[in-house]
């Protein structure tokens, strides 16, 4: 059976399929498919309480699950489908690969599956990058939901693909945050118009190599029909665009922060304006939006919102519509996220920014910064980062396991910035860090938590270490009030 041979119209009946990994996309993909007659084998690597849980629920449907062993490929396998994460040099993978087995994404599996049960498939507007993904998603379908269109963020944000695709509602189009994991295994899908929002390098360990990476962010381009959205600013995303095959007529539409070109979105006088989508591109522009209606008008988030606004007006939204939807979105928790002022210092939680560009893009929206930073550097390096945003430093905190990676990089290109380096990687370390951070404030300053790391060295996800940060920016603002 070929990549190309399983397909929406094929009788799943006693295909016998395998899905690698349990959780939020393993789980649905079992119970699709079983529901369509294949035979489903579950393999995971793990084999703790709640996997077991979890296969007990997939075993009372009839569903086999192999725990403990995700390296074999079961005898008969015509098809794998697999959790996004799974790198793609595990056995099982090779193991196929050796057989001719093609191998599916849960993306993939969605992209197969969309319009069945004789309903119109919504089509897709896709959206990746190293960073701003999920904010660029929801504005966007904050954008489509006030231009009166049925949608939903769906798949890297949370929300399973296949859950949207096969559900009850029927959407006239989804806003979709694809990661470089799920692109790698979705060959088929063709979007009605994608964005690349940015590239930097991440999750290389996983891909191999940066040039791989960023190939396939790039295949979210692949098939386009209407607009293969880039960043004029990052050469990179417009060169991946270059190199898509896709439908005749599709166009190349930039995004920058300053005056657009014909064909881009872009700001002129503190407003967004469009010159891709209006009758005369040469000598027209339309009115969108002001940067005042983007929450919060930070230069990146400016960015992600004329992103988001591009895919929008590609499907044909009115510009009324654009103004709305980002007037009325409102950011996640822990993404610049305004925690309170004090003594006429900013407090900002951005603990989402968990590697060195998402941190680049955090501090540039500020002008007198005391920087908290540290954690697991994931083979990061800061030299760039530091050199670029030392101008802007009042001082800095660091925490963390690899903080010594900052400071070095600190004493290498911001020798002149105090630093407070806490040798403490327990919670409480948080506590003890705003307060030395409000010790080197002055009145103006914005104090600002983007770590460029990841959080598993002190807290269980970047949501407990925000939240612990606001936790002791609020008991200090208790106390001066």
């Amino acid at each position: 059976m070929g990549s190309q041979e399983v397909s929406s119209t094929v009788d799943w009946q006693g295909k016998h399929v395998t899905v690698a990994g349990l959780g939020v996309s393993g789980i649905p993909a079992a119970r699709a498919l079983h529901e369509r007659g294949a035979l489903v084998t579950v393999v995971n690597d793990g084999d703790d309480e709640r996997a077991r849980a979890q296969a007990a629920e997939l075993e009372a449907l009839g569903i086999t699950v192999r725990l403990g062993d995700g390296a074999t490929l079961p005898p008969s396998t015509e098809l794998v489908v697999t959790a996004p994460g799974w790198q793609p040099d595990k056995p099982l993978f090779l193991a196929a690969a050796e057989a001719g087995v093609p191998v599916w994404g849960d993306v993939e599996l969605a992209w197969r599956l969309r319009g069945t049960g004789g309903r119109e498939p919504a089509p897709w507007l896709a959206v990746t990058g190293t960073n701003g993904k999920t904010t660029t998603v929801r504005m966007l379908a904050s954008i489509l939901e006030a231009a009166g269109l049925r949608t939903a963020a769906v798949g890297n944000i949370g929300v399973s693909l296949l859950d949207a695709v096969l559900g009850e509602t029927e959407y006239d189009v989804l806003a979709v945050e694809l990661s470089s994991y799920q692109l790698h295994w979705a060959p088929s899908l063709r979007a009605h118009s994608a964005a690349v929002l940015n590239l930097a390098p991440d999750h290389l360990d996983w891909h191999g190599s940066m040039a791989a990476y960023a190939a396939d962010k790039g295949r979210v381009y692949e098939g386009n029909k209407v607009a293969c959205v880039y960043n004029a600013a990052d050469p990179a995303t417009e060169d991946l665009v270059r190199e898509a095959d896709v439908e005749e007529g599709c166009r190349a539409i930039g995004f920058t922060l300053g005056a657009p070109g014909p064909s881009q979105l872009g700001v002129v006088d503190g407003i967004l304006v469009d010159r891709a989508f209006v009758a005369n591109r040469q000598k027209q522009a339309q009115e969108l939006a002001e940067v005042t209606d983007v929450n919060p008008p930070a230069p990146h988030n400016i960015a992600n919102a004329l992103a988001a606004a591009a895919l929008a007006r590609a499907f044909g939204v009115a510009p009324a519509a654009v103004r709305d939807g980002l007037r009325a979105f409102r950011p996640d928790a822990h993404r610049i996220e305004h925690v309170a002022d004090i003594d006429e210092v900013r407090y900002v939680d951005d603990s989402k920014a968990t590697n060195t560009h998402a941190t680049e893009a955090s501090l540039a929206a500020y002008d007198s910064i005391v920087w908290i930073a540290g954690g697991l550097a994931k083979g990061a390096t800061f030299d760039e980062l530091v050199t670029g945003a030392a101008k802007r430093l009042r001082g800095v905190v660091l925490i963390g396991a690899d903080r010594a990676l900052i400071r070095e990089a600190l004493t290498r290109h911001a020798p002149e910035v105090p630093v407070v380096d806490l040798d403490r990687t327990d919670t409480g370390a948080m506590s003890e860090a705003v307060a030395r951070a409000a010790e080197l404030a002055r009145p103006g300053d914005t104090v600002l938590l983007a770590p460029a790391c990841a959080s598993m060295d002190m807290f269980t996800n970047y949501n407990k270490r925000g939240e612990a940060f606001a936790d002791a920016v609020r008991a200090r603002a208790d106390e001066s009030a």
